[in-house]
Formats: C-alpha cells, structure tokens, sequence
C-alpha cells in the first residue's frame, strides 16, 4: 500500500486555526433538506478555474452540469459525483470545485444531480450514477475516470466496482481510474476515527453522519456493498488515489479502502495530509495544502486518460 503523510504548510496553520475559531461560534451543519441552499452557497465559494465553461445537460436521463475545457482530449471524460451526506449538494453547487481538477486534468467533466434522500432512498444515487456511466459508454466515451468527494467519493467507488465487473464481462469500457477525496465508503460508521477523531474534526460528527445514513437507507443493512462499498471484495478495479485529511473522523474509511484495494492485488495510493480536515481541496482560495492535492489529482487523472 502507497501511503504518503504531508506535514501541515506553516502557512495553512493561521488558517486552519482561523477556521476552527470560527466554525466553534456556527451551529453544527445539518444534513437535512433545509440545509441544501447553504451547503451550495458554501461549495460555491471555491473560484472557478479560467478557461472552462459550463453548460447543463443530461445524461442517461440524469440531469447535471458539464465542466468543460477550451481544449483537451475529445474521447476523455470525467464523471464526478458530489458530496452532501446523499442528502445535500448539487452539480452547480460543486461545479466550481469541479472546473479546478478538469483544468488540471485537460479533460471534461459531467457532475450529475443524482437523487437525494429522503426523498430518494438508496439505492436512487446508485442507480443514477449508474445510469450516467452506462450512458457516457454508448455516447462512445472511450476513457472515462471517476472522482468524487465525501458521499460522492463513497458513491465514485460503489460505481467503479459495477463499471469493473460490467467491463469484465464485456459491458461498457473498463474505468481508467478513481479519484476520491475523503470518500464516506461506510455507512455502519464503524471506522476507529470515527472516536480518535472525533474532537479533532470540527465539521463532521457522527451523529449527524448517523441521522444522514438513516435518511438515505430508511432500514437498509448499513453494511449492504453497493451502498458502503467497504464491504465488499476490491479487487480487479483501475488505480485508485485517495487524499483525506488527519483531523477527520472519516479517515478511517479511507485507509480500509486503500488497504482493501491493495490487499486485493490493486494499484491504490493513500495521502493523509496533517491538520487538514473533511474535503480540504475545496478551499483552494486559502490553502496551499489544497491546491496541491488538486494538482496531484489533475495530474493522476491526467496521467491514466
């Protein structure tokens, strides 16, 4: 298993503690509908990249949001699935963040607005992202990566499992990788930083996790592997790189992941970057840390299209 821990950049120290100070005065975010406009108003606080457009569309009868760079390769295409909890988020919420990695990575990127709990079950955002990759295969996307962040990472790997074992049998293009940013791959919550972490972590906390998985499973096993992809053999899948911050309690969903992944034989790469904390890329404006997680990631993207 490739495993790198980045020490925290002297700079990002004076922002990091800014942002804890701050957060301490906020109520805890909620993931419940009522916090979906605030959650959008907050993603799109990541700068836009220069040069990439954006333009609606649809696919595989999903509707969503195309990220798209003046140039790049025409075959070559990103799907990314956004975070929330699978309860909050959206493609123009997230497009922002999205246009930094296609500028990077010279490719396109189609973000879908997969279905939301409650008021979509699992396993609704399964079933979309699913759909959105099958489709995305007979539009003749013949080298297509997976990203995602938080839920959105947990989802990128459940749909890269199925799109390997489609391909293995002949159905669809092999995925040529997955990028992941402190992916959710278990829902049970039974990491062991859901506790080392816990005072650590000042955005996400464990019974807001809890009361999200609940709305997204309405009495599913926790542990069913399309919806905690964790629980199931990860072997057979594309190269994979995961970047997750050591202050989370969701680090340990991605070190099992990784571990999985490798154990099965795969090419998987860990990075745990020091006093970084759930989905740090997103705060490019601040941190040197996350824009040099987003360079990594453009260019592993980059490399493997």
């Amino acid at each position: 298993m490739s495993v790198e821990i980045h020490p925290q950049d002297e700079r990002d120290r004076a922002v990091m503690l800014a942002m804890r100070d701050l957060l301490a005065t906020l109520p805890a975010l909620e993931f419940a509908p009522a916090s979906r406009p605030a959650f959008e108003e907050l993603m799109q606080h990541t700068p836009a990249a220069d040069g990439i457009s954006f333009e609606t569309g649809t696919v595989g009868a999903v509707p969503g949001v195309w990220c798209r760079p003046k140039a790049g390769a025409t075959r070559a295409t990103i799907l990314y699935l956004h975070g929330g909890a699978y309860v909050l988020g959206s493609a123009v919420g997230h497009r922002n963040f999205v246009s930094q990695i296609v500028q990077r990575a010279g490719a396109p990127a189609f973000i879908p607005d997969y279905r939301l709990a409650p008021e979509h079950a699992f396993p609704a955002a399964v079933d979309d992202a699913l759909s959105v990759f099958t489709d995305l295969c007979d539009m003749g996307h013949e080298a297509i990566a997976i990203a995602g962040d938080s839920a959105g990472g947990g989802l990128a790997l459940s749909l890269l499992v199925l799109a390997a074992a489609r391909a293995s049998k002949g159905a669809g293009v092999m995925p040529r990788c997955a990028a992941l940013m402190s992916p959710w791959t278990d829902l049970a919550l039974a990491g062991g930083s859901m506790v080392t972490r816990a005072e650590a972590d000042p955005l996400v906390k464990r019974d807001e996790l809890k009361k999200a998985a609940d709305h997204y499973l309405k009495g599913v096993d926790p542990t069913d592997p399309r919806a905690s992809p964790l629980y199931q053999p990860l072997g057979g899948l594309p190269p994979l790189l995961v970047h997750v911050g050591d202050d989370e309690i969701l680090l340990d969903d991605s070190r099992r992941v990784v571990e999985a992944a490798t154990g099965a034989g795969g090419e998987a790469a860990l990075h745990v970057w020091k006093g970084m904390t759930h989905v740090f890329p997103s705060n490019l404006a601040q941190l040197q840390a996350a824009r040099q997680a987003v360079d990594m990631i453009g260019a592993f993207i980059r490399r493997h299209l």
